[in-house]
């Protein structure tokens, strides 16, 4: 299958942001706003790219991920756990790993039902004591994986039948049986495994024709794969830490991307948001958290 590549000349700064760690890109179509978080500098962006204005809220600690709550606020995966963002004020809702100070939470996304997702990795990266876990809307937690090396990009299928893991750590992205009645995965399989040297799976998502949609991380790229893990086509970067991609824009077809500054000072656009605009593809409708 021939693979087709927007060479980074197509790619647009949508936002000179030069972050640290950008991440976690979600796009709110109510308010037609890109949301993105910045790690270590512990901030939650609101980017309005109608106006060029990026509004930042400092939350305290590292933030992995945001998400979208029914209410009108945002959900958290904090470094300590899970938390609701409303009106500038934070509340926890349950510690994650809060009493290792060597963890943090990561990256994240809500599933059909209304359930959030997110999974742990070590600060220095250093072990594979990560673990990935699932909110429920009334509260409850549970941890659905453990081993894990950095817990990352997580999405599922437009049917709802199938969830995409990665774990930047192995290089991998996985598949899993999705149960939506009850929120259980089951007869986990490798779809992608990334060789040494060509870049490491950060953030992903599946647009609105079932494909992967995988930002590389050291691999200047977001990759798109069949569900049956084959390579159709290849956004190049001209920075080399890219971490995750969004589809935004009122018909849902511009593609955001996050990078990550963090050593890589050299290149004069590392930790920018970019943009891919009229794609051709669609992103999925995104899925809210009860609250």
């Amino acid at each position: 299958m021939a693979v087709h590549t927007i060479a980074a000349r197509q790619v647009e700064v949508a936002l000179a942001a030069g972050a640290e760690v950008g991440e976690g890109p979600l796009w709110d179509q109510r308010e037609q706003v890109l949301l993105w978080v910045d790690i270590p500098r512990q901030a939650v962006h609101r980017f309005d790219p109608a106006g060029g204005v990026d509004t930042v809220s400092d939350v305290g600690q590292m933030v992995g991920a945001v998400a979208l709550t029914s209410g009108g606020g945002l959900i958290l995966a904090l470094q300590e756990g899970f938390a609701l963002f409303h009106s500038g004020q934070i509340e926890m809702i349950t510690p994650i790993e809060a009493d290792d100070s060597r963890m943090r939470m990561n990256d994240g996304y809500v599933d059909p039902q209304g359930r959030f997702w997110a999974g742990t990795m070590s600060i220095d990266e250093s072990t594979q004591k990560g673990s990935l876990y699932r909110l429920d809307p009334g509260g409850e937690v549970t941890r659905m994986l453990r081993g894990i090396g950095i817990s990352n990009g997580i999405d599922w299928s437009p049917d709802g039948r199938t969830m995409y893991f990665a774990d930047t750590t192995p290089r991998t992205v996985d598949a899993f049986d999705f149960d939506g009645a009850t929120g259980r995965i089951s007869n986990r399989r490798n779809l992608l495994t990334f060789p040494s040297g060509g870049g490491s799976p950060d953030g992903l998502i599946v647009d609105a024709e079932g494909c992967l949609w995988v930002a590389l991380w050291g691999g200047s790229a977001v990759q798109r794969y069949t569900p049956d893990g084959q390579l159709v086509l290849k956004v190049e970067l001209p920075v080399a830490q890219v971490t995750k991609p969004a589809f935004g824009g009122p018909d849902r077809s511009d593609l955001y991307i996050t990078t990550a500054r963090r050593g890589r000072h050299d290149e004069p656009h590392a930790g920018d948001i970019f943009v891919v605009r009229g794609t051709g593809f669609h992103g999925q409708r995104i899925h809210r958290f009860p609250g």
